[in-house]
């Protein structure tokens, strides 16, 4: 994902929560300031990729309809003609390890608080616990607008 010119690149993780849609659209803002472009990122990871839990085979995963719902839901959260190129990136892995790996020489590296899964009662997720203690690059954690 690494850009080959010199425009900034800040990275956003998209997972349909309120939390990356408030990061999608912090993303989206300050690469306007910076003259940058948005890479959208959905990483996704089969169960069982992992430890024990089951073997890493879903038979319900479509990944067509994964990049539609992905598309779909930049869209609903930036409407039509963003200020700012926004490239997507629908990625199989660890989505902490996907992040990181997408951020490397990036602008800025910008996670939702909370995903779709964990806790409620935590304040920080445990993928953006991991991008703001190994990135390269300066972490936005963004709580969602209620």
């Amino acid at each position: 994902m690494s850009s080959s010119d010199a425009t900034p690149r800040v990275v956003v993780g998209v997972d349909g929560s309120q939390s990356s849609q408030a990061a999608l659209r912090w993303a989206v803002k300050h690469a306007g300031l910076v003259g940058g472009v948005v890479d959208a990122v959905c990483a996704w990871e089969l169960p069982g990729m992992h430890g024990w839990s089951a073997p890493a085979v879903d038979t319900d995963f479509d990944e067509e309809l994964a990049r539609r719902q992905f598309t779909d839901e930049i869209h609903a959260v930036l409407g039509d003609g963003p200020p700012v190129k926004v490239r997507e990136h629908l990625t199989r892995g660890n989505p902490a390890e996907v992040l990181l790996a997408a951020a490397d020489g990036a602008e800025a590296l910008v996670v939702g608080s909370r995903g779709r899964g964990g806790f409620r009662s935590l304040l920080l997720g445990s993928v953006g616990q991991q991008c703001a203690t190994h990135a390269t690059c300066p972490v936005v954690i963004v709580r969602p607008v209620h």
